[in-house]
């Protein structure tokens, strides 16, 4: 447990306030990996995964924020392309955001690519801070819940999950199957 105070915290809070920045990591495995050895062996100490998570989140996206508002649209063009972050795909979330509302940024908190670049896009697209910070925070309140718990459910049932692993893994197999001939499809009709 010592190694996961020492290490596990601050290695969570780095990935988690990463993807804020627009940097994509393993967040939500090192979330629910942590929140599960916590569970495992502290129950306690889950509340702090979810703190750290919480706070790491926040801030990450907050900094996002900041980042695109200063650097503004050309910076966010110039270096967004290394994450796939395209002209044509931030005039579509400014769109988006424009026309469906700035309730997104709560969901967009659980869609992989706008997790990390919601921060970003509602900074250069000049969203006022007021009114993108709230929904940040009940979106992040939200995500670390989910994950958090899935995890510390995951952790209090170890040796259920162990008993059916073949199963679980076999099920996650044939999931994996369905999802990449999906994707072949869909990419040979194009």
């Amino acid at each position: 447990m010592e190694q996961l105070e020492q290490y596990g915290y601050p290695a969570l809070a780095i990935l988690v306030l990463l993807e804020g920045l627009g940097i994509p990591t393993p967040a939500v495995t090192a979330i629910v990996a942590l929140s599960a050895v916590a569970a495992h062996k502290n129950p306690a100490h889950v509340v702090a995964v979810a703190v750290v998570t919480l706070l790491a989140a926040v801030a990450g996206d907050n900094l996002g924020y900041l980042l695109g508002r200063r650097a503004g649209r050309p910076a966010v063009l110039r270096f967004g392309r290394r994450v796939g972050l395209t002209e044509q795909r931030l005039e579509r979330a400014e769109r988006f955001i424009a026309t469906r509302g700035k309730n997104i940024i709560v969901v967009a908190r659980f869609i992989d690519g706008l997790r990390q670049t919601n921060g970003i896009i509602a900074g250069a697209t000049a969203l006022p801070w007021r009114q993108y910070a709230p929904r940040d925070a009940i979106g992040g309140v939200v995500w670390t819940a989910l994950w958090v718990t899935v995890g510390a459910v995951a952790g209090n049932n170890v040796e259920q999950l162990r008993r059916y692993q073949l199963w679980i893994l076999g099920g996650a197999g044939v999931v994996a199957l369905v999802l990449l001939v999906r994707y072949l499809l869909k990419r040979r009709r194009r």
